[in-house]
């Protein structure tokens, strides 16, 4: 078995190599972490969210056992309930504006229409004439992102200028929508939005989500997919309101995985780590095991390795908890 290292030298590599350098201008990847004691998990993700949210990133938590994590829209779905498509909006309205020179109030709440005219010395109907050219340029010809998506987002933009021009109810139910709350898609026909967020189309919303939260403002997205369930065969005999998963859902759960692995040439200022027990390292045998699906194995094992010393940089990265021992000089420098 190839080594182990400690959390915090990984997190140094991490976020060295990848939050720091590579994911901040624009690539992707998708990390797969073992730590080799259970109650490492928590401090793991705990230290995760601070890197990242200390260099600007959104960070979004997955847990198998309460989200359907072979289904990539519940995916999707989990990670939108935890953003704030407001901050989003006014963030980018007001880089956009900013960037031709329009002044912007300095509150949220004043950042409308007519307040934005007052504030630019300009008529409304000019003013809804300048912001509707940029949007244009900015957001509905960025086609780094699905149609839908940017529909999406050009009608929440407008409802922050301008709510009764857009029409009561429809912000609203373009964010249900995003979170899988929305009851019906008639909601969303004024909006030009007419499918709901499925497994056809999900990964797609997902990398629209990634490089729209880098135009508004943040670094990118870090997603934290913590798939232990998936190894517990187990039911309890009184449900407790979790999600357990079959053979053949674990498999669907790994083929997920593999083709975010095999999507990182199309995602942009995205890394995803996938946090997994021991028992994921499972042998042959084991019908739960990364073993059990070999086109996911084949992508992320580290047949080739240094008998002496762990390899942060690699795709499947065991961790430890002991304390730190080395200084690790990632930049320009050994590891």
């Amino acid at each position: 078995m190839a080594k182990s290292m400690p959390v915090d030298d990984w997190l140094v590599v991490l976020s060295q190599e990848y939050l720091g350098d590579f994911i901040k201008g624009g690539g992707a990847a998708v990390k797969f972490v073992v730590p080799l004691e259970w109650r490492e998990h928590k401090v793991v993700l705990s230290k995760l969210r601070q890197v990242a949210e200390d260099s600007g990133y959104l960070f979004a938590s997955v847990d198998a056992a309460t989200t359907k994590a072979h289904m990539i829209d519940k995916i999707f779905h989990t990670v939108a309930r935890q953003v704030n498509w407001e901050d989003l909006v006014c963030s980018f309205l007001c880089s956009t504006l900013s960037e031709s020179h329009y002044l912007v109030p300095a509150s949220r709440a004043d950042l409308g229409l007519s307040q934005l005219a007052l504030l630019n010395g300009l008529e409304v109907g000019e003013m809804r004439r300048v912001v509707n050219n940029r949007l244009r340029d900015r957001l509905y010809k960025d086609y780094h992102m699905t149609q839908e998506f940017r529909m999406a987002m050009l009608r929440l933009c407008q409802t922050q200028l301008d709510p009764q021009d857009v029409g009561i109810g429809t912000a609203e139910a373009v964010r249900e929508w995003l979170r899988g709350e929305l009851r019906l898609i008639s909601a969303l026909k004024s909006a030009s939005i007419f499918q709901k967020i499925g497994r056809h189309n999900g990964r797609h919303m997902l990398f629209s989500l990634s490089h729209w939260l880098h135009a508004a403002g943040k670094t990118g997205l870090v997603i934290t997919l913590d798939i232990s369930r998936f190894l517990e065969a187990r039911r309890p005999k009184e449900p407790n309101g979790t999600i357990y998963y079959s053979g053949p859902g674990v498999l669907d759960g790994y083929e997920v995985l593999r083709q975010f692995v095999d999507g990182t040439d199309e995602l942009q200022f995205c890394l995803m780590i996938v946090l997994a027990p021991p028992d994921f390292l499972a042998p042959e045998a084991d019908k739960r095991g990364l073993s059990a699906y070999q086109a996911l194995k084949l992508r992320i094992w580290d047949e080739v390795r240094d008998q002496q010393r762990p390899n942060p940089l690699s795709s499947l990265v065991r961790l430890s908890g002991q304390a730190t021992t080395v200084i690790l000089q990632s930049t320009g420098g050994s590891l």
